[in-house]
């Protein structure tokens, strides 16, 4: 799930109910869970945040920078923790135990759990449903490194072999998520950089316990062999004793409870003054690396989660509540009193606006940014034989080719006309060709005055005969006009699958109807511009809804025609923007049987 860094579309900071609300959720879910726990997971006095991300996906993170817990869909009813979570409360979930430590490196990769690596010991499988949070760890190590979801129950997985998979990983050490936090840190010397062993210094008291979870070299040898059917082969197998041995030296192992008191220690040094000057200092370095005048308006939660906070130097808690400001709100208030910025509330969002920035003012053109070293994260190469989940990966954009019209403006720059090109590149095109040709009014530096190519470009064939052109425009209408003269195209990106297709895209249709009396039909259309293929996506509705399904190609029309027993219009819509990603307004419902 966390294979890529996402960025959040929004971050704020949870509020005592929310925050009453969020434990007891954890205790729901989590019954292993005592107050005590709740209090480890969740101090009292820090301070809890959560950020949004386009995937639906809800990240719970403590005061620094620390993820503690996730929620899948939003709802509560997936919630899962984090390794960091499980660092500090191990017993928080059950876990299943590896044959070795070499089986962790599979995990790490991206594979889901397969039963065959699992340990069973003399008691047999323990008992568990399906779609229950689990751990998994490995021999000889007590903290676990990955978390996910059963994918069947220990009934079924009795009657099936023990094969298949076992569990669904969600997260694990090392991927995106773990990646994030700011002081990340592992909990031992067992975590090496791409698969856990044990920890050296971990040792039990009963004898038997090591002999039932600690398996010899041969005997994970033979283990190995036995999972090359159900994982990708790994690159090397390694004696888990001498890997330990090597890489130790190497290995910086950071306590969680020194991570998070150095920077506490670090907010604490940091008086009102020095806080209100780093926040000054992060929004200007922000208007200069990231913050782009194209970008607004945007709202202050957005600019703070996407802009603001990225802007602070590493290692650095940037807390708006010590701050002479106290709130969000008022520190923009602020910076637009002083000309800085002009902003305006939403009374819809109930929240501040950024509108515009003052790039002429004096605290903007005596500000010298400093450089950040951005880290690269590490490009990793897909494996056919793991299963992902490609349905929401879905990405619409909206291009567009130049046209006759246009085409001499994209000559005059030296811009390829065979190219497509996204609206901001277009309108970056004929505002190079104005500064080319030095067609900026003096008197007013936001009208452009027209020669007779950007003129026939913008209104040639397009104004009726008799009436006079225009000699000049405005800035912020320059580049709208000009796209509005290329030929509109879309590209449909889902996984690895990508197509272009010439004129805009077309809605997909729902349209629900009353067939025999009372009963309701609900017909879905459309499906081949998103790249959703019809058979498989009504199989998977028949197991969704419970009911039966058929498809049938439409007539006259290259395309096909799913048909759901039922009136399932409302929850077929969700489900397409939540599992398959497909924004609102590219789809069309359509409900017949509604009684006028």
């Amino acid at each position: 799930m966390f294979k890529k860094s996402v960025e959040a579309k929004a971050q704020q900071r949870l509020s005592g109910a929310d925050r009453k609300k969020l434990k007891r959720t954890i205790k729901e879910r989590f019954p292993n869970a005592s107050d005590t726990d709740l209090d480890t997971l969740i101090p009292p006095k820090v301070e809890v945040t959560v950020s949004k991300h386009p995937n639906r996906v809800l990240i719970y993170s403590l005061e620094g920078g620390l993820p503690i817990f996730f929620d899948v869909d939003s709802r509560g009813t997936t919630i899962f923790p984090t390794v960091y979570a499980l660092w500090k409360v191990p017993h928080l979930l059950p876990a299943f135990i590896l044959k070795g430590g070499e089986v962790s490196r599979y995990m790490i990769g991206g594979a889901d759990l397969m039963f065959p690596g699992i340990s069973i010991d003399s008691e047999g499988l323990p008992e568990f449903l399906a779609g229950q949070p689990w751990a998994v760890k490995v021999p000889g190590n007590p903290a676990p490194f990955a978390v996910g979801s059963t994918c069947m129950s220990s009934s079924e997985a009795l009657k099936a072999g023990l094969r298949g998979k076992a569990l669904k990983i969600t997260h694990h050490y090392r991927d995106a998520l773990w990646e994030s936090a700011e002081g990340r840190y592992v909990p031992n010397a067992g975590f090496l950089e791409d698969v856990v062993f044990g920890d050296p210094s971990f040792s039990t008291t009963d004898p038997s316990s090591d002999q039932e979870n600690i398996i010899d070299n041969q005997e994970l040898e033979a283990s190995i062999d036995d999972l090359d059917a159900n994982y990708p082969d790994s690159s090397s197998k390694v004696d888990p004793t001498q890997q330990v041995r090597t890489d130790l030296g190497d290995l910086k192992v950071t306590d969680n409870a020194e991570s998070d008191k150095g920077v506490a220690d670090d907010q604490n040094t940091l008086s009102v003054e020095d806080v209100d000057a780093l926040l000054d200092k992060c929004l200007l370095q922000a208007f200069y690396t990231s913050l782009k005048d194209k970008d607004l308006p945007i709202a202050g939660s957005t600019l703070w989660a996407n802009h603001v906070l990225p802007c602070r130097p590493p290692g650095t808690v940037l807390d708006i509540k010590k701050s002479s400001h106290k709130k969000l709100s008022k520190w923009l208030q602020s910076k637009s009193s002083e000309g800085l910025i002009s902003s305006k509330e939403d009374k819809h969002k109930k929240e501040v606006m950024v509108v515009s920035i003052n790039r002429k003012h004096p605290l903007y053109t005596s500000f010298k940014p400093s450089k950040q070293q951005i880290e690269k994260p590490e490009q990793q190469i897909a494996d056919p034989t793991i299963e992902t989940d490609t349905n929401t990966t879905m990405e619409v954009i909206e291009i567009y080719k130049p046209s006759v019209h246009v085409n001499p403006i994209f000559t005059s720059v030296g811009a390829d006309t065979r190219q497509l090109y996204t609206a901001s590149e277009a309108s970056q095109v004929v505002y190079a060709y104005v500064e080319k040709e030095n067609l900026v009014k003096p008197t007013n530096k936001s009208v452009v005055v027209l020669d007779a190519i950007l003129c026939d470009a913008l209104f040639k064939g397009a104004i009726k005969k008799g009436t006079t052109y225009p000699s000049e425009i405005h800035k912020k209408d320059l580049g709208p006009s000009f796209v509005s003269r290329m030929q509109a195209h879309h590209q449909v990106v889902r996984g690895k699958e990508s197509v272009v297709r010439k004129g805009g895209l077309k809605p997909l249709q729902i349209m629900t109807e009353r067939r025999q009396g009372n009963k309701k039909v609900t017909k879905v259309s459309g499906m081949e511009s998103f790249l959703i293929d019809a058979e498989t996506f009504a199989s998977e509705l028949q197991k969704k809804f419970a009911c039966s399904t058929s498809v049938t190609e439409l007539p006259g029309k290259k395309g096909y025609e799913v048909l759901i027993q039922g009136g399932v219009i409302d929850v077929l819509a969700r489900y397409l923007v939540e599992q398959y990603g497909i924004p609102k307004k590219y789809i069309e419902v359509l409900d017949k049987t509604a009684r006028k």
